[in-house]
């Protein structure tokens, strides 16, 4: 959830929230991976900086365990890989496995915020301010891998958080590969761009996908490689890559961007519950759309992304005022 309250449980909210990261219990021996050490020069909460990487409490490719760590796995240019996370004493340690695992270790700091600059960010709001000050640990994570967040933002294009966490769990423990080494229980790197080319018909609807969000994963896994070289780019140039691809719009190329590139300005649009959140919470307008998000968050030029997630973090949601939205099950149709 984004932060210590209890928002509605929506797309945005988990999404762009913050990831409890147990401590305290002493790491079980395991098989000797690359390793790496790395000390960053600022306050570093990893709930915060990789909690949006996460989608939603079964993701396969993502776990945080009672020793205080913060488990991924990746499907990276190397091949894929595991990588744990843990931080002792203001350190990181990092370490990795797989043909992907030096690659990993390589993008550690920038996983963790490293290329991120909260420095130009100034709050022009009492509560964006009160937000930043009581998360000083918040970074913005930039994974430098596109499909990696593309196919499940997909997955979450028009249907309810637990229907594309579903299908994502689903689909990646079926028809993806074990994470290499010592990896919690059930972990898996998503599929390579062939597999998912290949999953047939009956399996996207057993998940609970659409035609519609299956036909647009399988024409961008088509162009996986031409996508991955958009992490090249600056987020602006990369979105228009990403929306080259028919199904994928602003709303969609925003969500990746921001994992994959550490994105601070790139706000989400096409939304159906920030503009709400963000309106309500800047001006006491819960029906805000998007032309009035973007309006309220102009004085954050450049860093409205962030603007946006502060608010999310602030606790400050509109009260509910119609039923939760029903989930569907196409599958059992």
């Amino acid at each position: 959830m984004a932060g210590r309250f209890a928002p509605r449980p929506t797309r945005t909210t988990v999404r762009g929230g913050h990831v409890v990261v147990p401590g305290g219990v002493p790491r079980q021996a395991s098989a000797a991976g690359r390793t790496r050490t790395w000390t960053p020069a600022w306050p570093l909460d990893l709930g915060l900086v990789l909690g949006p990487l996460r989608r939603g409490p079964g993701d396969p490719t993502f776990r945080a365990t009672p020793d205080g760590a913060v488990w991924r796995a990746s499907r990276t240019p190397a091949g894929p890989g595991t990588l744990r996370v843990a931080l002792r004493g203001g350190v990181v340690q990092g370490e990795a496995w797989g043909p992907g695992a030096e690659w990993l270790l390589h993008q550690l700091p920038e996983l963790l915020g490293s290329a991120d600059d909260p420095d130009a960010f100034e709050p022009r709001h009492r509560l964006v301010a009160l937000a930043r000050h009581r998360r000083p640990g918040l970074r913005l994570t930039r994974t430098g891998l596109v499909m990696e967040s593309l196919i499940p933002s997909v997955l979450e294009q028009k249907v309810t958080a637990d229907e594309a966490y579903r299908a994502w769990r689903l689909l990646v423990r079926k028809f993806g590969k074990p994470a290499p080494g010592p990896a919690p229980e059930r972990m898996s790197v998503m599929p390579a761009p062939r597999t998912w080319a290949l999953i047939p018909s009956w399996e996207w609807h057993r998940a609970g996908v659409d035609n519609k969000r299956a036909a647009t994963i399988l024409r961008a896994v088509r162009v996986a490689a031409r996508l991955e070289e958009a992490t090249a780019f600056d987020p602006v140039r990369a979105q228009a890559r990403l929306e080259v691809v028919s199904g994928i719009g602003p709303w969609t190329s925003a969500e990746v961007v921001q994992r994959s590139h550490g994105a601070a300005d790139s706000v989400t649009v096409g939304d159906l519950h920030l503009p709400g959140i963000v309106g309500y919470a800047l001006a006491g307008d819960r029906d805000a759309d998007d032309s009035v998000m973007l309006e309220l968050l102009e004085p954050y030029a450049g860093q409205r992304h962030r603007a946006a997630r502060l608010i999310l973090l602030s606790g400050r949601t509109p009260p509910r005022r119609v039923p939760r939205m029903p989930r569907g099950d196409i599958g059992q149709l």
